[in-house]
């Protein structure tokens, strides 16, 4: 236990001491299996949050059933083609659950034969995915006896399940009709339209759900975060030389380079306490800076004014605190206040004055909200960050002198150091990665559902050609007759904004609230969404429509 809390706890216990928060804490065991679709433990090596591979299963579903909806409405709507054969053998005898049985194993075949192009491209998307899931897998690791019996049951099922309602319709015709060529599955199958409005709904959400997390990204990466992160370097010091006789050696060190227009430090981590200004309590987070960061980093002082050298007391008496401390206890004039420190036994029971207040700038990132601020320059509070401001053109030289001198000072510990504008990028992977998930799923989701409403057009095209070609002798225009072809598929489409919109908002509403600084919810999006949605249905639907309407009549009637 005294290695445990010399390497693990020692650190947490101090600081948390020094907040006032007390120093116990339990100790416990955990399972590696339960570690890591635990919540708390997100965002770290061990650890990812299971939303995300809901998500990632819901999008394989959404997609797998509407490829089914695909498959059967197709397959119902082709049947006329198999109905002489359905007759025939029904007049030899055939009984409907032996025609049923035979229908639904070809659906299972061709899932089988189907599984086995998915399995190769699965081979060939692998890098892909995981470069978008942010994982390191291969074919090999998939082989698992479990993960194998599941490849094989899925198509099983998936082909039963999407081939037993076509296997019900085909096998119960009247072999009479059937015979006679007269056999209709199309007409008013409320079940095939019905398919088709779940089909472009599930498109349509994904379209929603693909301009709000563009739209919510783009806020994210563009709004300012109230400094100049460019050619902002950051480097941590190692522990056990984190002193402020360390800090301001480097800070001299560096500052002499030339390509270095600012140098200065604050503290690693974050820590925080309950303070008092008069009969007000609050939380606030202290931050441990130098008298030069606050310029370094580019924030200005909108109030009173900054720590100085010319006030050596400060580290003492007196601090800052951030525009959002001062709104939150809705002091106007806050400078000239004094703080009285509680529950904070390593600083004692000192009163501090506040000398200035400090723009609010992010120090995370937006999914999180600007957080009351102390800042200070208390001796007892650790340090540990540098900040470096270089000028640009110079970078590559710059970090390379930049080594040099922390090696030559502390030659055992490594340098490892980071830009702060790739460090905000970097607080928005996950938010990138889905956004590129979603626009991919999006973009499979609508491309499958064009081709089966394409396929339903031609189909219906072809069934109701003899009626094209007598409305077009009776002199019906191709404007008019396009337009009746059209209409009953935007009809179904409409309908399938419809259904999606209340869907789509109660999603994004839930999932914005991940985020301090979001988006709003505007009309205008779901508009362009069903705008989208129709555009393309029209088109897939369009082009069959116009080719039926130019066709000869002559061709269509000469039978008749």
């Amino acid at each position: 236990m005294d290695q445990v809390y010399q390497t693990g706890a020692k650190d947490e216990i101090d600081l948390n001491n020094l907040a006032g928060y007390g120093n116990h804490f339990n100790w416990g065991l955990q399972p590696i299996t339960a570690m890591h679709l635990n919540t708390e433990y997100a965002g770290t090596p061990m650890g990812s949050n299971p939303v995300y591979s809901y998500i990632l299963g819901g999008v394989a579903v959404f997609i797998l059933l509407i490829a089914c909806i695909n498959f059967v409405n197709l397959t119902v709507a082709q049947s006329i083609k198999r109905g002489k054969e359905i007759g025939i053998r029904k007049v030899m005898g055939s009984k409907r659950s032996r025609l049923a049985t035979q229908f639904v194993g070809e659906s299972v075949i061709t899932c089988l034969i189907a599984a086995v192009f998915a399995v190769g491209l699965a081979i060939v998307a692998l890098p892909v995915f995981n470069v978008l899931a942010n994982k390191q897998l291969d074919f090999v690791s998939l082989l698992d006896w479990r993960l194998i019996t599941m490849f094989i049951m899925l198509p099983v099922f998936t082909g039963s399940l999407a081939g037993f309602y076509p296997a019900m319709v085909l096998s119960g015709f009247n072999p009479l009709t059937a015979l006679n060529g007269k056999a209709n599955t199309i007409g008013k199958n409320y079940l095939a339209k019905s398919l088709v409005v779940i089909q472009f709904a599930l498109a349509t959400f994904f379209i929603i759900s693909t301009l709000f997390i563009y739209a919510q990204f783009n806020l994210l990466t563009q709004t300012s975060v109230g400094y100049a992160d460019k050619n902002l370097v950051d480097f941590t010091v190692s522990q056990g030389i984190r002193s402020r006789q360390v800090m301001d050696l480097y800070r001299t060190e560096f500052s002499k380079l030339p390509g270095v227009t600012g140098v200065s430090y604050t503290n690693v981590g974050h820590f925080g306490g309950k303070t008092r200004i008069g009969t007000k309590e609050f939380t606030a987070t202290y931050e441990h800076i130098a008298d030069d960061y606050l310029p370094v980093l580019g924030v200005n002082i909108v109030a009173g004014r900054n720590f100085s050298p010319a006030f050596p007391l400060d580290s003492t008496l007196s601090v800052l605190v951030n525009e959002t401390l001062a709104k939150q206890l809705g002091i106007i004039n806050i400078v000239g206040k004094t703080i009285d420190y509680m529950n904070l036994p390593t600083w004692g029971s000192r009163r501090v004055t506040i000398v200035g207040v400090v723009k609010d700038y992010h120090n995370e990132s937006l999914k999180e909200k600007i957080l009351p601020i102390v800042f200070t320059q208390e001796p007892s509070l650790p340090l540990g960050k540098m900040i470096v401001r270089i000028q640009g053109g110079h970078t590559a030289t710059t970090l390379l002198s930049m080594e040099k001198i922390y090696h030559r000072l502390y030659p055992d510990h490594p340098f490892q150091y980071q830009f702060r504008d790739e460090e905000n990028r970097a607080a928005y992977e996950t938010e990138n990665r889905w956004k590129q998930v979603i626009t991919f799923a999006a973009a499979i989701t609508i491309f499958i559902s064009a081709i089966g409403l394409l396929g339903l057009a031609l189909l219906s095209a072809q069934k109701r050609e003899k009626e094209v070609g007598i409305r077009k002798v009776l002199g019906a225009s191709v404007t008019i007759l396009t337009t009746m072809l059209v209409k009953d598929f935007v009809a179904l489409v409409l309908l399938a904004f419809a259904l999606a919109i209340p869907v789509g908002w109660l999603v994004i509403h839930h999932w914005l609230q991940n985020f301090a600084y979001q988006i709003e919810l505007s009309w205008w999006r779901f508009a362009l969404a069903g705008t989208l949605s129709l555009l393309i249905a029209t088109l897939a639907v369009g082009s069959q429509a116009l080719r039926a309407a130019l066709s000869n009549p002559v061709k269509s009637l000469r039978n008749e």
